[in-house]
């Protein structure tokens, strides 16, 4: 079986492997994850923020993933791809690498499931999501200085160990389980006119776009961090290609490759793309703290500074805002709360 564990040909810089799948899921995919993860995840809720209902003279609702086990909406990709793991790479464990929630996902579903569990981070990773990754009974091997250089380590490990390597995005099961928030909104609120989206990898915007944008009128808008545009750029200009750098706060969307499979659902389904500004994501989580009293991460900041920025733009129309993570490090979010403008 080593041929199983030797790198193929891959669109985009990343590693792929001959078990990995860039079959984009349907929605008959999405409902069955849907029919894996309730039996180990619960609901999340969909609540009014009355602040920024006001503040837009529109009907803002947001998506509270961050009630989720591990705080963030990655955990509905992690359960769906280790609960239906081939019994072939149970033994020799999972690999991945991850700022902190993609990691969290599978070490999570790998506790859930009996798998053993390696994380790749980078040096200066956000530690709380450190602790929560060895909490959670995971490796974790710290390496290079941004995701892509700790991706590229673990990737070369996963040849090395003969072991099953969960991309961050080029997974179809993974997408699937994120998707699964689609289907609890539009069972909900059918009547969503737009859900404005964190991208990094692309992994929950595309959930949304094979859920709600595909099968209502739901406009899917992608929201990334002007300083880590990769994902923006593939989107406008059909390209894969990496960025040299990134530079943002809200390392949840510090990536500088584009992945194929979340990439091509994105060009396909989303009805608009923006950038936000540093300034915007700070403003961001320091509001919706002021106002609603969540602690969100900055990457999930990113989708509440493009709805403001919108402005009259949503003027009258049914919002949905993914409050998409909440692990967020003490000393960022009391900087964040003391140089915010709001």
């Amino acid at each position: 079986m080593a041929g199983r564990y030797e790198p193929i040909d891959s669109p985009d810089e990343t590693s792929l492997f001959p078990y990995h799948d860039l079959t984009p899921p349907t929605v008959a995919a999405v409902a069955r994850a849907r029919q894996r993860i309730r039996q180990h995840l619960p609901e999340t809720p969909l609540v009014r923020s009355e602040a920024l209902s006001d503040a837009l003279e529109a009907d803002v609702l947001l998506k509270r993933e961050d009630t989720l086990p591990t705080g963030a909406f990655k955990v509905r990709g992690g359960v769906n791809l280790v609960s239906s793991l081939d019994d072939e790479f149970r033994d020799g464990g999972l690999l991945a690498a991850s700022t902190g929630n993609h990691g969290q996902s599978i070490a999570w579903a790998g506790r859930e499931f009996d798998v053993p569990v390696t994380i790749g981070v980078p040096k200066e990773a956000n530690a709380g999501k450190v602790d929560a990754l060895e909490q959670l009974g995971a490796e974790v091997i710290q390496h290079g200085e941004d995701y892509d250089e700790a991706r590229e380590h673990i990737e070369d490990l996963a040849t090395q160990r003969e072991a099953r390597y969960v991309h961050s995005g080029n997974e179809p099961k993974l997408l699937a389980g994120v998707g699964t928030a689609g289907l609890e909104i539009l069972d909900e609120r059918p009547d969503v006119d737009r859900v404005f989206c964190p991208v990094g990898g692309g992994t929950a915007a595309a959930g949304y776009c094979i859920t709600l944008g595909a099968m209502t009128d739901t406009a899917v808008v992608g929201v990334q961090a002007a300083g880590a545009p990769a994902v923006y750029r593939a989107w406008q200009e059909e390209t894969l290609e990496a960025l040299d750098s990134v530079d943002t706060i809200a390392e949840g969307v510090a990536t500088r490759v584009p992945f194929a499979l979340p990439t091509e659902i994105l060009q396909a389904g989303l009805a608009d793309f923006r950038l936000v500004s540093e300034d915007a994501i700070a403003d961001a989580v320091a509001r919706l703290f002021e106002t609603d009293r969540i602690v969100m991460e900055g990457a999930c900041a990113t989708a509440v500074a493009a709805a403001l920025q919108a402005g009259d733009e949503v003027r009258g129309e049914t919002v949905v805002l993914p409050v998409s993570g909440r692990n967020i490090s003490r000393e960022k979010f009391h900087r964040l709360l003391a140089e915010s403008e709001y």
